[in-house]
C-alpha cells in the first residue's frame, strides 16, 4: 500500500507555495510562483483572486508531472487573511480582491469604531481592540458606499483561501478564527457589531472548523476528487507548522510582514495585540506588522541589490559600525500602534553612511518594530518566552537572524522547512483526513529546526538604548509623517 501524501498550500501576499509532503513531514516537491499586486491612489493594494486559482492549478499539475498523485488523501489550504474578496452568487470576483495593507477604508473603519463601546470590545473580543481599515466590516462599508452596484450584487465576501475552497470545490465556508473580530469569544458571529453596516450579516460565510473536510476538488481540475479541509489563516497555520503544541510557547513569522505569537492561556488585555478565540484548546496571542520581507524588498529597489547581495553586504559590517535608525511604516503601520498613516522615515544620515549602513539599517527597523510587537504580547500574555521558533522567507539571511537575535536578546529557531506555513496547512489536511488524531499528535514528529541563532548580550545594552530612540522617533516624527502621508 502506498504511503499517504498531503498537499499545503499558501496562498501568501505576493506568491501561491505549494508543497507535496509524505507522512513525516518531507517534502516531496514545492512549487512557488508569484503575481501582482497593484498599488494605486488613495491606499488602493489590489490583487486579481484568479491569478490565485491559475497558480493552485499549474502547482497541482506540477506535482502530478513527477509523483503519482493516487496516495494524497487530502489538501490543506492557508493564506493572507484581512483580505477580501466581493464575490457574485457563483463565487465569481465583482472587483478586484483588496489586500490587507490597503488603506481605503479608514473613514469608514473610524465611523464604525465609534459606534462601539468599551464594554463591547472587552465582551466580544476580550480586550480594547478597535475596528481599521483592514477589518472587514470597514470594507463592506466602504464597498456599500462607494460602488452600491458592487454591494448589491455581493453574495459573500470572502477571505483568499475561503474563496480557493469554493472554487475548487463548490462548497462555501470559512473558520472563524480566520476572520478576525467578526467572530466573539465563543467563535459565533457579532449580530451587534454586523448590524452596524445592514445587509453585513447576510453576507458573511457559513463557518466550519478547521480540520473539517469541506468537499472534494470537483471534475475538470487536476487533483479532482481529493478532500479540502477549510484549513486556517497564515499566522495559525504559521504556529502548528513551527510547533506551538504546548502552552507558553512563541513563534515568530517573517514573511511580507512580520507575524509574533505567545501561545498562553493566561489573558491581561492590552491595546494593540489580537487575543484569538480559544479553540482546540489553544490561546493565542498574536500581532502582525505591516512591513518585513517587503521592506527588506523596497531596499533593494532603493539601492539596486539583491536580496543575498544586501544580507551579505550587512554581514560583512564591523560591529560598532554607526548606522542610521529606520522606522519601517512603509505603508503605516499595523501591530501594536495600528497606525494607517505612520510612514518610513531615516534618522542619523551622515556623509559616510553607504549602502550596507542603509541595508542594516533596514533590518534593525523591522527587528525593532518587532522587540515593540513582543513586549506587548508578554504582557498580554502575562509571560516572556525563554526562546522564539521562527519560520519563513525572512529567516533565510544568517546577518538579517544575527540582528533579530540581538535586538529581541531570545534564542531564534529555525525551522528546517522553509515554509511553515505549508507544514501547517498539510498538517491540519491530515487531521480532517483521520491520519491524525489530534493536532498535536499531527506535528509533534515533523517540526525540525536547523539552527539556533543565539543573542550577543554584549550587544544587547546598545540595542536597548537604540530601541529606545525607536519609540521615540515614532512618537516624535508621528505628527510630521501624518501631514504626509495625507498629502501624498
Amino acid at each position: 500500500m502506498t504511503d499517504p501524501v498531503l498537499i499545503g498550500i499558501d496562498v501568501g501576499t505576493t506568491t501561491v507555495k505549494a508543497a507535496l509532503f509524505d507522512e513525516n513531514g518531507k517534502v516531496l516537491s514545492r512549487y512557488a510562483n508569484a503575481y501582482a499586486t497593484t498599488h494605486g491612489k488613495n491606499g488602493f493594494v489590489e490583487q486579481d483572486p484568479n491569478d490565485w486559482l491559475k497558480r493552485i492549478d499549474t502547482a497541482f499539475e506540477h506535482f502530478t508531472a513527477d509523483h503519482n498523485l493516487d496516495s494524497v488523501r487530502a489538501i490543506g489550504l492557508t493564506s493572507q487573511v484581512n483580505t477580501h474578496v466581493f464575490v457574485d452568487e457563483n463565487g465569481n470576483p465583482l472587483a478586484p480582491a483588496i489586500v490587507w495593507q490597503d488603506g481605503r477604508a479608514a473613514e469608514a473603519a473610524a465611523s464604525l469604531d465609534g459606534e462601539i463601546s468599551e464594554a463591547d470590545r472587552l465582551k466580544w473580543w476580550g480586550g480594547p481592540m478597535s475596528v481599521d481599515a483592514s477589518h472587514a466590516l470597514a470594507r463592506m462599508k466602504w464597498m456599500q458606499q462607494m460602488h452600491p452596484d458592487i454591494w448589491q450584487q455581493t453574495k459573500w465576501v470572502m477571505l483568499p483561501k475561503d474563496f480557493c475552497l469554493f472554487k475548487l470545490t463548490g462548497e462555501a465556508a470559512t473558520d472563524p478564527i480566520s476572520n478576525i473580530h467578526l467572530f466573539d469569544r465563543e467563535l459565533q458571529p457579532i449580530p451587534a457589531l454586523l448590524d452596524l453596516l445592514p445587509g453585513a450579516g447576510d453576507r458573511i460565510l457559513p463557518a466550519a472548523q478547521m480540520t473539517d473536510i469541506m468537499g472534494n476538488v470537483k471534475p475538470g481540475r487536476p487533483c479532482a476528487g481529493i478532500p479540502v479541509a477549510t484549513g486556517v489563516m497564515d499566522a495559525w497555520a504559521g504556529m502548528f507548522g513551527l510547533g506551538l503544541h504546548a502552552d507558553k510557547s512563541a513563534l515568530y513569522l517573517s514573511g511580507t510582514s512580520e507575524i509574533l505569537g505567545i501561545r498562553s492561556d493566561k489573558e491581561t488585555p492590552a491595546p494593540g495585540v489580537i487575543v484569538f478565540p480559544e479553540t482546540h484548546g489553544i490561546r493565542l496571542h498574536a500581532g502582525p506588522t505591516q512591513s518585513g520581507g517587503a521592506a527588506m524588498l523596497w531596499a533593494c529597489g532603493l539601492l539596486g541589490l539583491k536580496p543575498d547581495e544586501i544580507s551579505r553586504l550587512v554581514g560583512e559590517l564591523d560591529d560598532g559600525v554607526a548606522v542610521p535608525l529606520f522606522l519601517p511604516h512603509l505603508a503605516g503601520e499595523r501591530a501594536p500602534i495600528w497606525d494607517i498613516n505612520a510612514r518610513g522615515t531615516f534618522l542619523g544620515v551622515e556623509t559616510q553612511t553607504g549602502q550596507a549602513e542603509l541595508a542594516a539599517s533596514v533590518f534593525e527597523g523591522v527587528a525593532f518594530a518587532a522587540r515593540w510587537l513582543l513586549e506587548t504580547l508578554e504582557v498580554s500574555a502575562g509571560f516572556t518566552p525563554e526562546y522564539l521558533n521562527c519560520g519563513g522567507g525572512g529567516f533565510r539571511s544568517e546577518s538579517w537572524n544575527r540582528i533579530r537575535a540581538n535586538i529581541l536578546g531570545l534564542p531564534l529557531n529555525r525551522l528546517a522547512v522553509q515554509d511553515p506555513g505549508l507544514l501547517g496547512a498539510a498538517g491540519l489536511a491530515a487531521v480532517a483526513a483521520g491520519l491524525e488524531p489530534s493536532i498535536e499528535a499531527a506535528f509533534s514528529s515533523v517540526v525540525r529546526f536547523d539552527r539556533t541563532f543565539e543573542p550577543n548580550l554584549q550587544t544587547r545594552a546598545r540595542y536597548d538604548e537604540k530601541f529606545d530612540l525607536f519609540k521615540h522617533a515614532y512618537r516624535a516624527n508621528s505628527e510630521i509623517n501624518h501631514a504626509l502621508a495625507k498629502q501624498i
